[in-house]
């Protein structure tokens, strides 16, 4: 059962202890690991999300995957993180490296979602543009609209998106209600809407690679 993603930015997932290979993920992700993992039977990985609410706060991540990748290093044979670099200034993959685990390749799951050549390719052509997931699609309020204050100060809009010219879904799934619910959130923020269907990119490329080892 994949978890309401209310519990996703407070609690997080917590690992099992079962399983010879951990994932320690964003709670952002969590849906889509969980499907990955159904699907392609990888019943050895066992799977621990941080709050998804860190995704508003990058500085907090580094410290929160160091003290998981400590917590369960002694009980799994392999460790893996899902995140990308994820606003922390190449902090994370130090760490990473520091650590001996392995993240997934890019600058934000955007990117990765995207492919990361993909994404690069297009990121000239795409600067005036604000990209949600099918997670901040869902979560929109929570992620994006309340935390900017847009709530209570919607003069602040635009100040915050005066720049930006289209808002682009990077569709995980075919969701027609979801798809509904992104273009609101374009239309909310006064940009042209476009959806574009990604699935799980490069993300679900690297954790195929990594279960196969």
């Amino acid at each position: 059962m994949i978890p309401d993603d209310s519990t996703l930015t407070q609690d997080g997932i917590r690992a099992s202890g079962k399983g010879s290979v951990l994932l320690i993920a964003c709670g952002a992700l969590a849906r889509e690991i969980l499907a990955l993992k159904k699907l392609n039977g990888w019943h050895h990985m066992d799977l621990t999300c941080l709050p998804a609410i860190l995704h508003i706060y990058p500085e907090k991540i580094t410290d929160a995957v160091r003290e998981a990748v400590a917590k369960h290093r002694d009980a799994y044979d392999q460790i893996y993180v899902v995140y990308a670099d994820c606003g922390t200034g190449g902090l994370l993959q130090a760490a990473c490296a520091e650590m001996g685990v392995e993240l997934v390749p890019g600058p934000h799951c955007y990117s990765f979602f995207d492919g990361n050549d993909v994404f690069l390719k297009r990121a000239e052509h795409e600067i005036t543009s604000f990209y949600l997931t099918d997670f901040l699609a869902r979560q929109f309020d929570a992620f994006v609209w309340k935390p900017m204050g847009l709530d209570r100060h919607p003069q602040l809009l635009e100040m915050y998106f005066g720049n930006y010219e289209k808002l682009v879904y990077l569709a995980q799934t075919e969701d027609a209600a979801l798809t509904a619910r992104a273009e609101a959130c374009a239309e909310k923020l006064g940009l042209v809407f476009e959806r574009r269907m990604t699935g799980y990119g490069d993300m679900e490329r690297t954790l195929k690679d990594w279960a196969a080892r």
